[in-house]
């Protein structure tokens, strides 16, 4: 796929579509369109659209499997609301895999069940998470609300794009806002935070609460 300039503009124009306007509205035809090239030459490099969502899964996947391993590394409070905030960024680059699951699940079954095991994996990584904050004082927290905590963290992750479509304002793409998206997350551990690690909490509690 690298070095294939046609292959990523195609890439490309399919992720904004199906961003755009959902998986099932965009056609074939209308990505060719959309990338300034022929029918006949989105088939040359992809001869379906089952392929061109499995490459971009597969980038989603490498980009949540990154930030999945590295939560390892949380010692503190901010560093968890950078975490948030990137794995936000992350869904909000590929909103339509969050989105569109039902209909990806039952239009490509194996890319479906690819998402639940991503899905499975990012929960497992919360729970190492919250354990591992809960074993350093971060949060004080039994090993048993540490698991339940990284479940509402990653419910809360993987439910957010569809939550904020029904909530009534003046912009859902306002409300999707990755650093207000990983704040309001990070609420969810705020009943467990230790008073030393209460700081960094109350300056974001300031700055989007306005």
């Amino acid at each position: 796929m690298a070095g294939n300039p046609t292959r990523e503009r195609i890439l490309q124009a399919s992720l904004r579509l199906f961003n755009e306007h959902g998986l099932a509205a965009v056609s074939t035809h209308r990505i060719a369109a959309e990338a300034g090239i022929s029918a006949g030459n989105l088939h040359y490099h992809f001869n379906t659209k089952e392929k061109i969502v499995d490459w971009l899964l597969r980038r989603f996947e490498d980009r949540m499997n990154t930030l999945d391993a590295s939560a390892a590394g949380i010692r503190a409070i901010d560093d968890l609301w950078l975490a948030l905030h990137l794995r936000f960024e992350a869904i909000d680059a590929w909103r339509f895999v969050f989105r569109d699951m039902g209909h990806l699940a039952l239009e490509y079954p194996a890319l479906g069940r690819r998402i639940r095991e991503l899905n499975g994996s990012s929960l497992l990584a919360a729970q190492a998470l919250c354990e591992s904050l809960a074993a350093q004082g971060v949060i004080e927290a039994s090993a048993e609300q540490a698991r339940t905590l990284a479940l509402q963290i990653v419910f809360t992750t993987t439910c957010w794009l569809g939550f904020e479509q029904m909530v009534p304002g003046p912009s859902s793409r306002a409300q999707a806002d990755p650093g207000l998206a990983a704040y309001y997350t990070l609420t969810l551990v705020s009943p467990y935070v230790s008073r030393e690690s209460r700081v960094y909490l109350d300056y974001l509690r300031a700055k989007y609460r306005h």
